[in-house]
């Protein structure tokens, strides 16, 4: 049992407002939020105990509720010269997200329950931050998938276009099988396989050996986004999927979803990632394949379409899709070059940039970053400072200026696509389960013992 924590007077950034407000922290719960918690005469209990707490002085910081982020690869087993759960989930608590959800391309991949709670194991030994993972399905596991406990699983993972790995699923029956029977919510990876193998021929015979890195949104391109997404909305309408498309990269797309309804009542949901929302095909130019993503980062267009998105509710959560290579994979020619990059450690701070920028609120970042997040995937007892919610908490310094460098990249990969660019704002504590986990400098507890919790789910 741990003491009481105060946080005096901070800007608590929650469920669409900015107040100037305590909130009392107790064991790994929120358990009240108020105007000067040790001076409240009403709740005599909250009072003696803010009297007793430590108290953090939060004047001129904002204090967010951890980001969730439903998107991250953190190549753990069988990749982890690129990078490992440990290294990843510190860079994560490093950029004020408190709970990630991983996903199953792994090697060997999860297929299978068993592999499945092998991950888990290991993220419960070194994980300083809370974590789910999903269940990986393939033309070939059908009946694993549908083992898929809803309440312990974030969701079942479908590649309909490879991506990486060998995991697509393109065998019409099995995918209207997992659609129809999935137990819990299905998230996809949408580009058509057909048109990116067509587009990537010609290139080949276009260019020769030497493709540039600046034909990628061409290869993989709004038409086979459009064509895979479309094509998963269809069936999901037909067959009633709970379903999750990620990683939107083009405006077409956003044709595909409502802002009609409330988020619990949508059926079909969308994400949108962290790249999308800041790069563009000029910047090819300078960045090469370090901003190499599936699916491409695209046109200035589309930028400002999923932006657009993001503020009248087509688009539901903002997540990373941290995919870490080394820098000697991502250096390579275009077709050897993985896609995928580290975004972790950058994903908060990016976003507060566009608040500084103007171009949405700090309120709505909370809102897409954490409270819709757990909204959208039902999560119990996180995304929101409220009591009882469990204290997955980031202070932020709204204005402290920083660059990205070699040596304050947190990754395992040790490189970053925001490499020299200066940050405004910094995180300058992270807080998971009621306990500070980063200090502004470092990892502040022993491999995350005891700290980062398995998530579940209300459903």
């Amino acid at each position: 049992m741990s003491s009481p924590t105060l946080f005096r007077q901070a800007h608590v950034v929650n469920e669409g407002s900015v107040k100037v407000q305590d909130v009392l922290v107790e064991n790994d719960l929120i358990l009240a939020v108020g105007v000067d918690l040790a001076q409240n005469d009403g709740e005599p209990a909250v009072k003696a105990k803010a009297e007793k707490a430590t108290v953090k002085d939060c004047r001129g910081l904002w204090l967010m509720p951890g980001c969730i982020d439903d998107q991250v690869h953190f190549r753990e087993p069988g990749l982890t010269h690129k990078a490992e759960i440990a290294t990843e989930s510190a860079a994560a608590a490093a950029g004020g997200i408190t709970s990630f959800m991983e996903m199953p391309n792994t090697v060997p991949q999860a297929l299978t329950q068993e592999l499945l709670q092998d991950k888990y194991d290991r993220a419960a030994e070194v994980s300083p931050v809370n974590y789910s993972f999903f269940m990986g399905a393939s033309n070939h596991n059908l009946d694993e998938v549908l083992k898929t406990d809803p309440s312990r699983v974030c969701g079942i993972k479908v590649f309909m276009g490879s991506s990486t790995g060998d995991m697509l699923v393109d065998e019409s029956a099995v995918l209207e099988g997992i659609f129809k029977e999935a137990p819990t919510l299905v998230a996809t990876h949408c580009e058509d396989e057909a048109t990116v193998r067509a587009n990537a021929a010609a290139a080949k015979a276009r260019f020769g050996a030497h493709v540039p890195i600046g034909q990628h949104p061409l290869i993989r391109s709004a038409e086979a986004c459009y064509r895979s997404s479309s094509k998963a909305a269809e069936l999901a309408d037909k067959l009633g999927t709970r379903l999750h498309i990620l990683h939107i990269s083009t405006a077409k797309e956003l044709e595909l979803f409502n802002n009609t309804q409330e988020l619990e009542d949508k059926r079909i949901t969308a994400e949108a990632c962290i790249h999308h929302l800041w790069f563009t095909d000029a910047d090819y130019a300078d960045k090469g394949t370090h901003i190499k993503w599936n699916p491409a980062v695209k046109t200035a267009q589309d930028r400002e379409q999923i932006r657009a998105a993001l503020l009248d509710g087509r688009i539901d959560v903002v997540a990373t899709d941290h995919a870490p290579h080394t820098k000697e994979e991502k250096d390579r020619s275009y077709f050897e070059a993985p896609s995928g990059g580290p975004l972790v450690q950058h994903a908060l701070v990016a976003m507060l940039d566009l608040v500084h920028e103007g171009l949405l609120s700090v309120d709505k970042v909370a809102d897409l970053m954490a409270h819709r997040v757990a909204r959208c995937f039902q999560m119990a007892d996180r995304g929101f400072i409220r009591p009882g919610m469990k204290a997955d908490l980031v202070l932020v310094q709204p204005h402290d200026p920083w660059t990205v460098r070699e040596d304050n990249i947190m990754s395992k990969c040790g490189w970053s696509p925001f490499q020299g660019h200066t940050f405004t704002s910094r995180v300058q504590e992270t807080w998971v389960n009621g306990t500070c986990v980063w200090d502004g400098l470092r990892i502040t507890t022993q491999h995350g013992a005891h700290v980062g919790q398995r998530l579940s789910f209300a459903r």
